[in-house]
């Protein structure tokens, strides 16, 4: 079976009725109509669209950019149709992958997506690296301060409050003061290691 899906923005108040025509015109059987940004990953009818593909269905659009203006979004839709043993059809490009040319072409599509992701990964450890060797530290601010550290680790090593008293107390979550007695290796008198209730 051949499964349509026709998408317009939303804001630019548009007709999906040159695309569903088109779409009918290839032999769509049903044609899923969508009125959302192509950004967007929660599309309701994109999603009745690729639970309704079973093996051997064909997801046909009118143009790529009609099924996602992300590339990376792109291919991992392609993947969920894939996933269900289904075929992809783009009308306007003749991209086809149930056709061994469609099927080499989506492949270099994921080629170059990867690659792309690994010169973000590089760019990225370079910057950080970079930020290091001039003194600053990446990733995400410290809930607590040096100073508040070291009270609630001394709090809690002397035996004056419990571990969780302290998260209440700094208002931050147990996890956090967990890790910051399992990085201090403070414990308790009379017990190995302090452990956060709920943590």
């Amino acid at each position: 079976m051949l499964i349509g899906y026709a998408r317009v923005s939303k804001s630019d108040d548009q007709d999906p009725a040159a695309q569903v025509r088109a779409l009918d015109g290839v032999g769509c059987e049903r044609v899923y109509k969508e009125a959302a940004s192509g950004g967007r990953w929660d599309r309701p009818e994109l999603h009745r669209a690729l639970d309704q593909l079973r093996a051997g269905d064909v997801l046909v659009v009118w143009k790529l950019d009609r099924l996602s203006r992300s590339l990376k979004d792109l291919l991992m839709i392609l993947e969920r149709v894939q996933s269900a043993g289904a075929g992809f059809r783009s009308v306007t490009e003749a991209v086809d992958t149930t056709i061994p040319a469609g099927r080499m072409m989506m492949q270099m599509l994921g080629a170059f997506a990867e690659f792309e992701r690994a010169m973000i990964r590089e760019r990225t450890r370079s910057g950080l690296a970079s930020a290091r060797a001039k003194g600053r530290a990446g990733g995400r601010k410290p809930k607590l301060t040096a100073d508040q550290r070291q009270e609630a680790i001394q709090m809690i090593g002397s035996g004056q409050k419990s571990a969780a008293d302290v998260a209440r107390l700094f208002k931050v979550h147990p996890a956090t003061v967990s890790r910051l007695l399992a990085e201090s290796t403070v414990a308790r008198p009379g017990s190995r290691r302090t452990r956060v209730a709920g943590a």
